[in-house]
């Protein structure tokens, strides 16, 4: 479908919410309503008729018939009645998990992933490829055939619902050449490449784009753990360091969108000076001192679930990488009292936990006089955070609000 189709036609069932907007005549207060009766629902998961107007404020008359619209689009769906002591049985109501698809596309220094979403944040299916540097023209024809193959593995009248595609991507990826090991020409080639512009005129699909690491927070904040706590950091640990910050429930983007650029957080350096917390608690740190044993690192990036046995490399790593993350805890303790930092990465699962808990318990070592009580957890989603995050971006942007308080 054309783009101008898309414009200027009637939206396919299921998409009339596209974008909150300001103002109080009746469509876009409606529009605001809908969307916060579907974030309630997101966020609760399931909830009638009666819990849905106590939490919005919103009128029980206006609920009703709110919820109606949204489930005769087919965006929710009613479970069985649930008999109460007095009064009409109780429906309770959920997001209807076809009600609406979505694509999120990871571009990494290493690997990119594609994966297919459903509205309650369900992955359907997935695709990566791994390579030593990216290329935009790869990068491109990667996203277009997957997508095209994702949506076409779907039932006809499933395709139009799809909200569109998310790209969770590193700013400035043209940027430390010398540790990627890339060619100069290569990555200057993304210095002045529209990554979404390209991606929406191969695809077809409104496109949306967002710091990989925020996007990683954004999934943990949506689909993990995240939901447990009002406030905290986050940490992305990649080919590169990156996290996020949660405040009022709420990803935090900043001003420019690049809030929570760990990476750059400078370290007491080994010797004169300082380094960047991206130097070494990276996986490109962990990628060189294979490569430098004579092992192949390639699983890393090939494999990200399963490693295998790398042997102590990969602990000496666990340890360099905790230390420098407790540091950065107290400092990031000194500005922001967050209570809980959130670890995650592109790694199995026990190096997550064990990188999490040694970093907890250096950080509970240090002096910490001054500052607020701080834990460091393992996160929950892992190396597919950034793709779910990136899948999560089209839904967010058309169907619920996302400010805190929901």
């Amino acid at each position: 479908m054309e783009r101008e189709d898309r414009a200027d036609g009637p939206p396919p069932p299921g998409a009339r919410i596209s974008t909150l907007r300001s103002g109080a005549n009746s469509a876009r207060v409606r529009e605001h309503n809908e969307r916060l009766v579907l974030s309630l629902l997101r966020r609760h998961e399931t909830l009638s008729r009666a819990e849905v107007a106590r939490l919005s404020g919103l009128s029980a008359q206006t609920v009703t018939v709110i919820m109606r619209a949204l489930e005769e689009e087919e965006l929710l769906l009613r479970g069985e009645p649930v008999k109460g002591k007095v009064g009409q049985p109780s429906i309770p109501m959920r997001l209807n998990p076809e009600g609406v698809f979505s694509i999120g596309l990871k571009v990494g220094r290493r690997s990119a992933d594609l994966v297919l979403m459903d509205f309650i944040g369900r992955e359907l299916q997935r695709r990566r490829i791994a390579y030593r540097n990216p290329q935009t023209t790869r990068i491109v024809e990667f996203a277009s055939k997957g997508a095209s193959q994702m949506l076409a593995a779907l039932p006809p009248a499933a395709r139009a619902r799809c909200a569109g595609i998310g790209i969770a991507t590193p700013f400035e990826l043209w940027n430390w050449g010398a540790q990627v090991g890339a060619s100069p020409e290569d990555m200057a080639a993304w210095r002045d490449f529209d990554l979404a512009a390209e991606i929406e005129a191969a695809t077809g699909l409104p496109t949306y784009l967002q710091n990989d690491a925020t996007a990683a927070c954004g999934a943990e904040l949506a689909l993990g753990r995240g939901r447990e706590f009002e406030n905290y950091c986050y940490f992305f640990i990649g080919f590169f360091i990156g996290g996020g910050i949660v405040l009022n429930n709420a990803v935090f983007e900043g001003p420019t969108g690049n809030a929570g650029a760990m990476g750059a957080m400078p370290l007491p350096g080994r010797g004169p000076g300082y380094t960047a917390l991206l130097d070494e608690t990276s996986l490109f740190t962990l990628e060189n001192r294979l490569r430098a044993a004579g092992s192949d690192p390639s699983v890393l990036w090939e494999h990200p679930d399963s490693w295998g046995d790398l042997g102590p490399l990969v602990t000496e790593w666990e340890d360099l990488v905790a230390e420098n993350l407790a540091m950065a805890a107290a400092a990031i303790s000194a500005v922001i009292d967050f209570p809980t930092i959130v670890v995650d990465g592109g790694f199995p699962g026990e190096v997550r936990d064990r990188i999490a808990a040694k970093a907890n318990a250096r950080f509970q070592a240090l002096d910490l006089r001054g500052l607020s009580p701080l834990e460091i957890v393992p996160g929950t989603i892992g190396p597919n955070a950034p793709s779910m995050g990136g899948a999560i971006l089209p839904i967010l942007a058309r169907f619920f609000i996302t400010q805190a308080g929901i």
